[in-house]
């Protein structure tokens, strides 16, 4: 996939510029002084790269990282302006905190040099996952789902697995999805690979019970998969061919991409919960929710984020934050579940904390199908 940069600025002769240094250093370039084309062009050519003048006279900067935000846009997100270098770097921290990824922020006027040695320092790396790549994958059935165990704290019983995209590619081997997902949902692929781990994950669920395996199932979606209006449709279509319970399985979806668009996202997982499935809303407290759109969704389940989880054993800041946490999913009726425990100290500081879902290392790495079997064994033994 080659670097394609879409700038947008209202002044030609400084687009023009950027361009020429730009195409200099390989990339394909775009340039626009329209809000409503830069739009069009985000979402139907899919830059990986994106220069954005913060000072627009229809539309400014702040508005663009608005919109960037709830489009869940991947690109590497450079701002430039000729403004306060300390409203810049504010504008920097919208970004930032919105999900954005700002590699940079410029001050105007620029020199060739200075904006060479960005743009090369900023090329896709190497071994940047291409988007035929991915879809042969898809199509080779080399992605597929591993599963990693979440276990009740209090009884210390399985309660299922989470189930984790993995890319078993014949070369680099086992490649995680931040590695392949950004592709996927860039190049339009999203609704695909979704649907591919939902369908392996279901398949897999019902062989798992009709071997007489009891399990539940947790799978993610990605904010952009909420566009499409018969999702709860199909995805409880795959659930009755496979003779899966729709309660035995839980839709994980972040805090971010819920509440990007909070209309459509509570259209959609509403009608989920209607046919039986749980909800989970993953990644809490890296967003930027209210308590009213969290009270309005119909979440089951407020999961963690393990940025604070892996801390809160000897940090206070994060053990207050945790608590805070579970107190808040337990006011609400929805079960707590903290992700990325990886020690025996975290897991006794979340039990003393009340949570009730514990995953991560300490518990059991995120394996395939097979060994998820094995460790359950394991487990039963040992416990």
């Amino acid at each position: 996939m080659s670097d394609r940069l879409l700038i947008v600025d209202d002044e030609p002769d400084f687009s023009t510029f950027v361009k020429r240094v730009a195409e200099g250093c390989g990339y394909q370039v775009r340039t626009t002084t329209n809000p409503a084309e830069f739009r069009t062009w985000t979402r139907e050519w899919r830059p990986t790269h994106i220069f954005l003048d913060l000072v627009m006279p229809e539309v400014d900067g702040v508005e663009q990282l608005r919109f960037l935000a709830g489009d869940l846009c991947a690109a590497r997100i450079v701002i430039m302006s000729g403004f306060d270098a300390r409203v810049v770097d504010a504008a920097r921290r919208i970004g930032t905190e919105r999900g954005l990824d700002i590699v940079a922020t410029l001050q105007k006027p620029l020199r060739a040099a200075e904006l060479r040695q960005l743009l090369e320092s900023q090329h896709s790396d190497e071994d940047t996952i291409s988007e035929s790549a991915l879809r042969d994958a898809l199509s080779n059935g080399e992605i597929r789902p591993y599963y990693q165990p979440k276990v009740d704290i209090r009884s210390w019983t399985p309660v299922g697995f989470e189930a984790l995209l993995r890319w078993c590619h014949p070369h680099r081997g086992v490649l995680p999805p931040d590695k392949f997902v950004p592709v996927a949902e860039a190049s339009g692929q999203i609704d695909q690979l979704s649907s591919t781990v939902a369908r392996q994950a279901l398949e897999q669920l019902g062989q798992w019970r009709r071997d007489g395996i009891d399990a539940r199932v947790a799978i993610n979606l990605s904010g952009l998969n909420l566009h499409e209006e018969a999702l709860a449709d199909r995805l409880d279509a795959l659930a009755g061919t496979y003779g899966v319970p729709r309660e035995l399985v839980t839709f994980e979806i972040t805090e971010t991409a819920a509440m990007a668009q909070p209309l459509r996202a509570l259209d959609i997982l509403t009608r989920l919960r209607i046919k039986g499935f749980k909800l989970s809303i993953d990644d809490f407290g890296t967003g930027f929710s209210s308590l009213v759109q969290l009270h309005r969704m119909p979440f089951c389940e407020l999961k963690i984020d393990k940025s604070f989880v892996q801390d809160c054993d000897k940090a206070r800041e994060a053990r207050v934050i945790v608590k805070t946490m579970i107190d808040l999913a337990h006011n609400l009726n929805m079960s707590a579940v903290a992700e990325g425990a990886e020690t025996e100290a975290v897991l006794h500081t979340l039990a003393e904390l009340d949570c009730d879902v514990v995953q991560g290392y300490a518990l059991g790495r995120p394996m395939a199908a097979p060994a998820a079997v094995a460790w359950l064994s394991e487990w039963a033994t040992a416990h």
